[in-house]
């Protein structure tokens, strides 16, 4: 399953890009990043420098930045700006751990435990972070659109219904489903 690189990136991206259009949410990301983010080899440890004059100048912000700043950068709703930067103060502090090695039902749970966080957004996470297999999102709209296109159920609990029989692989499944629906 996909993970990435930097779990705390994955949830803020995750968090921006909630009922947003792809390019909107890149847009306010490259914004966050050219503000609030270190310019690439200038850190003072090892990373990467920049590729080209054309690709990124900047690291993604740490959640301590974002916390501190990030409500002066951000726009959109302000109850979604409220949320990422509680989450990232929850994360810089340590009161709230995304990590890889964190189990999903656990993580799931402290997810819904902040404000502003709902069932989406919790499961797509733990998806993600912990590289779960058998996750499968029946109320995200694209999935459920893809399902539509491939002649599925479309609505939650029909999807839900049919896609038991996709255990435990689940969330290659929701993969699948996305796909089909920008096909």
């Amino acid at each position: 399953m996909p993970g990435a690189l930097d779990a705390h990136e994955l949830v803020v991206r995750a968090l921006v890009g909630q009922q947003v259009s792809v390019a909107s949410a890149r847009t306010a990301l490259g914004r966050l990043a050219e503000a609030l983010g270190e310019p690439l080899g200038t850190t003072g440890r090892p990373g990467p420098a920049p590729i080209d004059a054309d690709g990124p100048r900047r690291l993604f912000p740490t959640p301590a930045a974002i916390a501190a700043e990030g409500a002066s950068v951000l726009r959109g709703p302000a109850a979604r700006i409220r949320t990422i930067v509680d989450v990232c103060a929850r994360l810089a502090s340590g009161d709230l751990v995304v990590a890889p090695e964190r189990e999903r039902h656990e993580l799931r749970a402290d997810l819904l435990a902040v404000p502003g966080i709902g069932p989406w957004t919790a499961g797509y996470l733990a998806m993600r972070v912990t590289r779960e297999p058998d996750e499968l999102l029946v109320s995200d709209l694209a999935l459920r659109n893809g399902a539509a296109r491939l002649g599925l159920p479309a609505d939650q609990r029909g999807l839900a219904e049919r896609g038991a029989a996709w255990a435990p692989w689940r969330s290659y499944a929701s993969m699948h489903l996305w796909r089909a629906a920008s096909a």
